[in-house]
């Protein structure tokens, strides 16, 4: 039985919207925050090596990583959907956008937040760094004037990985969406699907997209 661990506003509310995006049958465990850190509890953070969400099990195998977790349900629960296959148009856009959200918008997405609980430091690398968040806003708005989703008209798997950064990651490293237009409409469009409101539901009552 394929089990999602979720960890509350976390990354793994990817793994809960992805399951009932593709509508496949999985158990929930949920994992609730140290009170005083805010971290992950032990028990959350023994499940793999690296200690962090998302992560799910299926029989005897442990996952951890995003993209990872994705592409495997994707591929061993949906039968290849939300993925663009490579003979099918659009493929290089998907796969470009699907690695995008960790590999650059991530990092990118989190140098206030450590520059915070670190206390701050250099303001000249500070604004070096912050400037790369500013581009990968810059390049997702612009992608966005001429597509519905990421990876072209459709909803894909990149979308899953995409949310998060440009949603919960605001709630520890706030960012004013009112130059994103495009990206603005494209979290309402988010929002307004029946499988993300669901696994919110699940995951994380009460959680909407922040917008402003």
């Amino acid at each position: 039985m394929l089990v999602v661990h979720h960890l509350g506003i976390s990354q793994s509310d990817r793994i809960v919207w992805l399951c009932e995006e593709l509508g496949i049958p999985y158990e929930l465990k949920l994992y609730a925050r140290d009170a005083q850190t805010r971290l992950a509890p032990a028990d959350y953070r023994a499940l793999t090596p690296f200690g962090t969400a998302p992560v799910i099990t299926d029989g005897d195998l442990v996952l951890g990583e995003s993209a990872a977790i994705v592409e495997y349900i994707c591929m061993r629960y949906g039968g290849g959907r939300l993925f663009v296959r490579p003979k099918e148009a659009g493929y290089t856009d998907f796969l470009f956008w699907f690695h995008f959200a960790n590999g650059s918008l991530m990092p990118a997405a989190m140098v206030d937040m450590i520059a915070g609980m670190a206390g701050g430091g250099d303001e000249t690398i500070l604004a070096a760094l912050r400037s790369r968040l500013d581009r990968a806003y810059d390049q997702i708005e612009a992608r966005l004037a001429d597509m519905s989703y990421l990876a072209g008209d459709a909803f894909t798997a990149a979308d899953i990985l995409t949310v998060f950064p440009l949603t919960t990651m605001r709630m520890f490293a706030p960012r004013d969406l009112g130059p994103y237009p495009n990206i603005r409409a494209y979290l309402r469009r988010i929002g307004d699907r029946p499988a993300f409101q669901q696994a919110m539901a699940k995951a994380d009552p009460g959680f909407t997209v922040p917008l402003d």
